[in-house]
């Protein structure tokens, strides 16, 4: 993603004045008088949202006004800011006064400068920021690239985006920062994976599981675990046509840790980084694994097939019996896996899980500050005894419906044993309508937060 900040401005560089409803009056009165009559004739009344370029006396733009919520409403967006790169012509542009957060703001604009162009003309829009003062625009790029990784990868279609792309993107950032790449498949797989290999047998693309590492092995080790479920048809327990729609986006969980892995290599974090990623596709064929059929996890736990469209459990369920082998100090697994967690806290509030208190703490603090909504739910350990099966050790897919997104979160919770601290993050990963600094589509989420915990922890 090209960068937006423009540090040694050529030519004439555009003010944008930040306006709510009660500091409208008192900046309008600021104005020379013929820009005050323009606003005034064109019924500007400081709408969040709502932006006016006032005229020069040359033809040209002498500032921008743009609305902003009050600073005491409820509701107040501090993405708003965000909106602005598809209001504006072409132009360099800076802050003439302090947004709500100026960080968060800037952070926005980047963010909302994001055009997904791959198989249609869809131009980035043409505009620059001169950084505001004391913002650390080195990390506002960070974010604001790997923001823009996780968004191509889940918005390519799936034709495009099977195992072998998504391990071939993976390859190309261990590259890129000089981190060492595994891939595993075939027979090795089958036999040491076998829910990973179970769910991706019937396609014809070959399941795999890649494996990232980076940095110091004297350092804490951070894992992190990403469902890479290239699409998913439900398999056998088959999806209606309206639940495969976005299904090119269930492997969000594997793009946003690459995102959250390219911010760390990037940032030059100390930790010994690894990055699982069972990738797969859940196809239908006579050789589809089937309700009811037992799997020997690589833990060694039996697992009964409630649902073959509660796959992405399965295989996160070996990639983090694998992780916890190696006792790590923080382990972190992402997914797009339950419509239960859509159902309680809608698309943009993912909800997150561990029993480490200090973690929950340091994650929904970091969650607020960041503007990277996440909330905390339960690992109720009354509920662990649905998981029960009467002929293998667990289900992947307790009957009764109830509390789907945390009987997930539990089933995850069997094969971490070792592991010093585990956080389970249920994701949407996909903004489903345009919102300041979030266009529709593939959407980077709780990589940002977690980025900035281990920023914390770990600089």
């Amino acid at each position: 993603m090209p960068s937006v900040f423009e540090t040694a401005p050529t030519t004439a560089v555009t003010p944008i004045t930040f306006v709510s409803k009660a500091t409208w009056d008192a900046i309008r009165s600021e104005l020379p008088a013929p820009a005050r009559q323009f606003a005034e004739a064109n019924d500007f009344a400081a709408k969040p949202g709502k932006a006016l370029a006032l005229p020069a006396a040359d033809g040209g733009i002498a500032q921008v006004l743009f609305g902003l919520e009050d600073a005491d409403h409820k509701a107040r967006d501090p993405f708003r800011a965000g909106a602005l790169p598809g209001l504006l012509p072409p132009g360099i542009y800076r802050f003439a006064n302090a947004p709500h957060d100026t960080r968060l703001a800037t952070l926005a604009f980047a963010l909302g400068c994001y055009r997904f162009g791959r198989y249609r003309k869809n131009k980035t829009p043409e505009v620059r920021l001169v950084p505001p003062d004391g913002v650390d625009t080195a990390e506002i790029a960070r974010m604001a690239d790997a923001a823009a990784l996780a968004r191509d990868l889940i918005n390519t279609p799936s034709n495009d985006m099977g195992p072998a792309e998504l391990a071939e993107a993976a390859h190309d950032l261990a590259t890129r920062f000089g981190a060492a790449f595994n891939c595993i498949d075939g027979d090795e797989l089958a036999q040491n994976f076998p829910l990973i290999h179970a769910v991706g047998m019937a396609s014809t693309r070959a399941p795999r599981l890649i494996d990232l590492s980076w940095g110091d092995p004297a350092h804490p080790k951070v894992t992190l675990v990403g469902k890479g479920v290239c699409f998913d048809t439900g398999g056998l327990d088959l999806k209606p046509s309206s639940g495969m729609l976005i299904m090119k986006k269930d492997m969000g969980g594997a793009a946003n840790v690459l995102a959250l892995a390219q911010m760390v290599m990037d940032a030059k974090l100390k930790v010994r980084l690894r990055v699982l990623i069972p990738a797969v596709e859940n196809a239908v064929a006579g050789n589809a694994f089937r309700p009811l059929d037992i799997f020997k996890s690589r833990k060694g736990i039996t697992v009964e097939i409630g649902n073959t469209d509660a796959e992405g459990r399965l295989v996160l369920a070996d990639a983090l019996a694998l992780a916890d082998e190696e006792t790590p100090d923080l382990l972190v697994d992402l997914g797009t896996l339950t419509g239960a967690a859509r159902v309680a806290l809608g698309p943009d509030l993912p909800p997150f899980y561990t029993n480490d208190e200090a973690l929950a703490g340091d994650v929904a603090a970091h969650a607020t500050s960041e503007n990277d909504p996440l909330w905390r739910m339960p690992l109720w350990p009354a509920y662990d005894a649905w998981l029960d099966s009467k002929t293998a050790d667990i289900t992947n897919a307790p009957s009764g419906g109830f509390a789907g997104s945390i009987t997930c979160a539990l089933f995850l919770q069997r094969f971490v044993e070792h592991a010093r601290s585990w956080l389970h993050v249920d994701i949407y990963g996909w903004t489903p309508s345009t919102k300041p600094g979030r266009p529709e589509g593939g959407e980077c989420q709780a990589a940002r937060a977690i980025y900035k915990l281990l920023s914390q922890r770990y600089a």
